[in-house]
């Protein structure tokens, strides 16, 4: 795979782009199989970082109010939630910059641990990691970490200055050693060019073996963050990057993550059809809001894909 395959994939007629991926995704995926997650924030905000999208940097002034890092029994009663809700994979998100050795990795480990016994998929997004601290969550058991790249080298300094590319690169790779699966992807919508987006998707598509998991996010605008004034990604764009996305890494589960209530039930369908095999439930990713559950649940069956059960989010209506 070259640079210049990519470049060609990504100026495919939408129609014939889209049609390419599902055939892919037909060859290699289930249709009915779309894997339901959760992303809970197990310590909200404070963060060091200067990421221009987030509103947990510390140096922003948003809504999002800094947290101590929760206790064990109380993510594992979410993680319980979760899998009553339906949910097979479970992630816990830390706004840090970097994992420190100590009284809240070991939390941490805690809830992993608990995580894996409830026979979910233990998934962690901690900051920067260590070889030896990536070690110790493969031991606790944790089934996925998720580092994202972003965007594309080149347009990456316009977004973070605290930390460079090959920061995350190496934090994947220190993932990736200990024997944990990978889960990478990026963010659209933050100004990006088209190149940018194909420089990212040729990045992911490089990595030896390429990631399990690539979530596709669109931009959050939020108020007090640099990129509050950003218009919502073209639905397009979106679905364009998930249809290049499958072909490129056909194995892969393609998650629908941020973002997804600027999308319509259309463009998440024309998502669907384009290979993503992966949303997230509840109605909040970290600190961003996140379609109700029961707004997924009757699109899925418009879609006819048998996945509605009854849920605590229906009981505690009732």
């Amino acid at each position: 795979m070259t640079i210049d395959y990519v470049r060609e994939l990504y100026g495919t007629p939408f129609l014939k782009l889209v049609a390419q991926a599902s055939r892919v995704h037909e060859v290699r995926h289930n249709y009915d199989d779309i894997q339901r997650c959760t992303l809970l924030s197990v310590k909200t905000g404070g963060c060091p970082e200067d990421c221009a999208y987030c509103p947990q940097a510390a140096r922003y002034h948003t809504d999002v109010k800094a947290e101590k890092l929760m206790k064990a029994p109380e993510v594992l009663e979410a993680a319980r939630n979760a899998k009553r809700n339906g949910a097979t994979r479970f992630c816990m998100g830390a706004a840090w910059r970097q994992v420190k050795d100590g009284r809240d990795f070991e939390e941490v480990l805690e809830m992993v641990r608990g995580v894996t016994e409830l026979g979910l998929e233990a998934c962690a997004t901690l900051g920067m990691l260590s070889e030896s601290q990536a070690e110790r969550l493969k031991e606790a058991g944790l089934y996925a970490y998720n580092h994202n790249l972003d965007t594309s080298r080149s347009f990456y300094s316009e977004i973070i200055h605290t930390r460079d590319y090959d920061d995350r690169l190496n934090t994947i790779g220190h993932v990736r050693k200990a024997g944990i699966t990978v889960c990478c992807g990026g963010i659209i919508g933050m100004g990006e060019s088209d190149e940018d987006r194909i420089q990212l998707l040729y990045t992911l598509a490089s990595l030896d073996p390429q990631p399990e998991s690539v979530p596709v996010n669109a931009l959050v605008a939020v108020p007090g963050t640099p990129l509050e004034a950003q218009e919502p990604v073209d639905a397009f764009v979106f679905v364009r990057m998930i249809a290049c996305a499958r072909i490129l890494m056909p194995d892969a589960k393609i998650r629908l993550s941020a973002g997804r209530l600027s999308l319509s039930e259309e463009a998440q369908t024309l998502a669907f059809l384009a290979g993503a095999n992966s949303i997230f439930l509840g109605d909040k990713l970290l600190t961003t809001a996140n379609p109700e559950p029961d707004a997924d649940y009757r699109l899925f069956e418009k879609l006819g894909l048998g996945l509605r059960q009854e849920t605590s989010f229906e009981s505690e209506r009732a």
